[in-house]
């Protein structure tokens, strides 16, 4: 049974679901007013780009055998995926989110540009950070930052973040997928990049 919820934690919180819940979360919380037009764009472009694109690269992949498992177990696995997502993610701050649109969601997806490259980078020498906790940190220093940015309230929010964190890092241990320092490493590498950024935003 336990076994069956911590499986399901890491399935649930997969880091490819990580950039759109940063988006729908700055859209849920903004005091700006955004035609929905807009935002219904928005959203649905950077659904097709960071969910569905990845998850057909994932099936071509493992067509072509280049990888074995959606959770990428090791790092020469990792490496040809991580790749093609950070051209996923440039995409997307090219042609879906530019700087003079939407600064904040800007700086958000070049905070996650720069946690990508540093995977894909510590990939290269064989370390296998985890990107689970990558995503989810990320996201979550995110979400402080805008609660700072619009003064706004979202204490219950980031406490429930907070468990949720915990419960992927336990979920990652249980199923052994990483070893404690990996998920430490991969927790600096999400949360700097957006935390270095707030200068350019906040």
């Amino acid at each position: 049974m336990i076994n069956q919820l911590l499986k399901s934690i890491s399935f649930i919180f997969h880091p490819l679901l990580m950039p759109l819940l940063g988006v729908i979360f700055y859209f849920s919380k903004t005091p700006r007013f955004i035609p929905e037009p807009i935002l219904k764009a928005k959203l649905f472009s950077v659904t097709i780009l960071t969910v569905i694109l990845p998850i057909l690269l994932y099936y071509l992949l493992k067509t072509l055998r280049k990888v074995d498992s959606v959770y990428l177990e090791t790092t020469n696995e990792r490496k040809l995926p991580l790749l093609l997502n950070c051209f996923i993610i440039a995409l997307v701050l090219i042609r879906v989110l530019p700087q003079n649109e939407i600064p904040e969601l800007y700086f958000f997806f070049i905070g996650v540009l720069i946690s990508t490259i540093t995977c894909f980078v510590l990939a290269v020498v064989q370390f296998k950070a985890s990107i689970h906790m990558i995503a989810a940190a990320g996201f979550f220093m995110f979400a402080v930052a805008l609660a700072i940015h619009f003064k706004i309230n979202i204490n219950g929010t980031i406490g429930l973040m907070c468990i949720i964190l915990g419960a992927i890092a336990t979920s990652r241990l249980h199923l052994k997928a990483h070893k404690p320092i990996e998920l430490i490493i991969g927790t600096f590498v999400g949360m700097m990049p957006q935390l270095v950024l707030l200068n350019y935003w906040i």
